[in-house]
């Protein structure tokens, strides 16, 4: 993991290695230093909220309980009862069905969510419902297509973006372009110190260095899965991505919506997508969806965790969709004629390709619902595991500050001093990191500027 401190490794330290291997170690080492400094802020923001984000599903069973369970017992009523009991709750203007998620179990509630002017497209605004009695229990705006409750939102948001939009979603993606590349760096000088401390009387890193260096080896596996799963869903680089999946058939599918005779359709919610307002050229027939929801159950739909969404327009059909996130993992969905009750297509995620199952499974185990507690558990060490070594890093690097001494040769005068070969492949592979991973690419160009005005501005106090 990185340190954000100026790592001691000279053109002298490995007397053993050619040049070539000294002066490329270097490199790693003014790297490793310069992106802790300049991104470690970054990636401490992303480790301190995402930590508050593992903690979110206790706090909101607490927060929202009202909402979420009831003490009721009996026949559940029909689900197009509870819809329209929700609708009277909200007595608005311009409400459009969006979905509805049944109870997933005795005394928990249904919830029916709405679409409606002034929320974003991934807004909906959620009516609780008893299932036994049909009575509001309350209501609250929702997000996305996992549903997040206000407080989890509010969190999420600020881990996604700072509360800055879709601008705010750099910040994120250059946590996440350079978490891995920062990690595998200073594994690389941990090794090598490790084998310099057997060799010479200097011994081994003590103090800060030591349990900067230990937390990152520990946590290394962790760093990259981190990485890996946020540059997945990401905005530039989730979207280089997407590409090369598509290109070699690798991506998730989609359940179509499109009825025979009709124009095209597709569920976009069902491709981790945002979803759009439904219902703008239908009318729902509420009495529908009981029958839908049988139907579902009969074509092998059997998970507690459901989510019933009503054709878009009278020329598409209804989907249901299992959304269970946690192992064994419950996503299949089915689309559903509303006029003869057929299933007009089914996704079923044992055929999903591999790439498919390993995004939904690491996105799922990134938001820690794969695994239960087990899940949060890991995320809350790790993510404080993370913030621990920028700390410890910054810490280091006061004590040996200021940015770059005279001694010190920095990235870009490493760099003039490598072999041909070696420039060409150190050039090579940047730009195609900066073009897989835009945000990456145009942060280094921006450190690469600030270590030539700090090598400048050391020579001329010379």
């Amino acid at each position: 993991m990185p340190s954000v401190s100026r790592v001691g490794i000279s053109d002298t330290d490995t007397p053993r290695a050619t040049e070539s291997s000294k002066l490329l170690l270097a490199l790693v080492a003014r790297l490793h230093f310069y992106a802790g400094v300049l991104i470690g802020p970054f990636i401490l923001v992303a480790a301190l909220s995402g930590l508050l984000y593992a903690l979110t599903p206790q706090l909101e069973n607490w927060l929202y309980s009202e909402h979420l369970y009831t003490e009721s017992h009996g026949p559940v009523a029909p689900l197009g009862a509870q819809i329209e009991a929700a609708e009277t709750h909200l007595g608005e203007s311009g409400l459009r069905l969006a979905a509805v998620r049944p109870a997933p179990g005795a005394g928990q509630t249904t919830r029916v969510m709405f679409a409606a002017d002034g929320l974003d497209a991934s807004e909906h605004k959620a009516v609780f419902i008893d299932p036994v009695t049909a009575e509001p229990r309350g209501d609250l705006i929702v997000y996305g297509t996992t549903g997040v409750l206000p407080l989890r939102n509010w969190i999420g948001d600020m881990h996604r973006r700072l509360f800055l939009g879709d601008w705010g979603r750099l910040y994120s993606e250059m946590a996440a372009s350079w978490l891995w590349l920062i990690a595998l760096g200073g594994l690389t000088i941990w090794l090598v110190r490790r084998k310099q401390s057997r060799s010479v009387e200097a011994g081994a890193p003590t103090g800060l260095k030591q349990w900067h260096g230990l937390l990152g080896v520990i946590l290394l596996l962790a760093l990259l899965f981190f990485s890996a799963t946020g540059l997945t869903w990401s905005k530039w680089a989730g979207g280089n991505i997407g590409v090369v999946r598509a290109a070699f058939g690798m991506s998730t599918p989609g359940l179509s919506t499109q009825l025979a005779g009709q124009g095209s359709a597709t569920g976009a919610h069902h491709n981790h997508q945002q979803r759009e307002p439904t219902n703008s050229g239908a009318t729902v027939e509420y009495a529908l969806i009981d029958n839908i929801l049988l139907a579902a159950r009969a074509s092998g739909i059997n998970a507690n965790k459901l989510e019933i969404t009503p054709a878009r327009t009278s020329g598409e059909a209804w989907s249901v969709v299992e959304i269970d996130r946690s192992w064994p993992t419950q996503v299949d969905a089915v689309a559903i004629d509303p006029r003869s009750m057929t299933i007009t297509d089914e996704l079923r995620f044992a055929e999903f390709p591999l790439a498919g199952k390993l995004t939904r499974w690491g996105i799922d185990a990134h938001m820690g619902s794969l695994f239960g507690l087990a899940n949060q558990i890991i995320l809350i060490v790790s993510a404080a595991g993370a913030a621990a070594m920028v700390v410890l890093g910054y810490l280091i690097w006061w004590r040996r500050r200021p940015l770059r001494s005279l001694a010190s040769r920095g990235v870009v005068e490493v760099w003039t001093r490598l072999s041909l070969p070696g420039k060409a492949g150190t050039t090579v592979f940047a730009v195609l990191l900066g073009v897989a991973l835009p945000v990456f690419g145009l942060s280094l160009l921006l450190l690469l500027v600030i270590d030539m005005a700090t090598g400048l501005s050391t020579k001329s106090e010379v």
